[in-house]
């Protein structure tokens, strides 16, 4: 009976390796050829910029937004800046707030979790973290269905959706410490 519960066990173990392969699989063919791997890293009174002039050229990052290799959120525009060496932006897109903001500042990222469930019930990926207001864990992370809705007002979240592709590169680029900073 023992050699038969084992064998059980192991059988679901080879499952469950074989499930998460193929969903490692599906993601990675969903993921851009020309993501940039480059790793990200004052006082955030700033104003931002417009939008990217293109994906080729996106516009520089925001006045007064820090320098160096950092992650730029802005909480007017729901936008965030990569800013790679020599203040290049790498790349830039719009993101969906949760419905608790972090405080305008500088912060670094603290912890990552490759995959989760947020706050909201909803499974992510690619979750990075950088500060807590009042319990509420701020970060960036992409839904693994890929969907940006408006979070439910009554739910206190701090989830700064992504879309998966830029859920990804932000995995690539803002590791443990990389500087966040955060601006009106």
């Amino acid at each position: 009976m023992a050699s038969s519960s084992a064998g059980f066990v192991t059988g679901l173990t080879v499952a469950a390796l074989a499930a998460v392969g193929f969903l490692a699989y599906q993601a990675s063919a969903t993921v851009p050829a020309d993501l940039g791997t480059p790793r990200a890293g004052s006082s955030p009174a700033v104003s931002a910029s417009k939008a990217p002039r293109s994906a080729k050229d996106p516009a520089p990052p925001p006045a007064g937004s820090g320098s160096g290799e950092r992650v730029v959120y802005s909480l007017a525009e729901d936008r965030v800046w990569m800013v790679g060496p020599g203040e290049k932006v790498t790349r830039t897109f719009e993101v969906t707030p949760g419905t608790v903001d972090p405080a305008q500042g500088t912060y670094a990222v603290t912890s990552r979790s490759s995959a989760v469930t947020g706050t909201d019930g909803t499974p992510i990926v690619h979750v990075v973290r950088f500060t807590n207001v009042k319990g509420v864990t701020i970060g960036f992370s992409a839904a693994v269905d890929g969907s940006t809705p408006a979070p439910d007002p009554a739910v206190q979240t701090g989830g700064i959706r992504e879309s998966r592709a830029d859920g990804h590169a932000m995995w690539l680029f803002a590791t443990v410490g990389a500087k966040v900073v955060v601006i009106r």
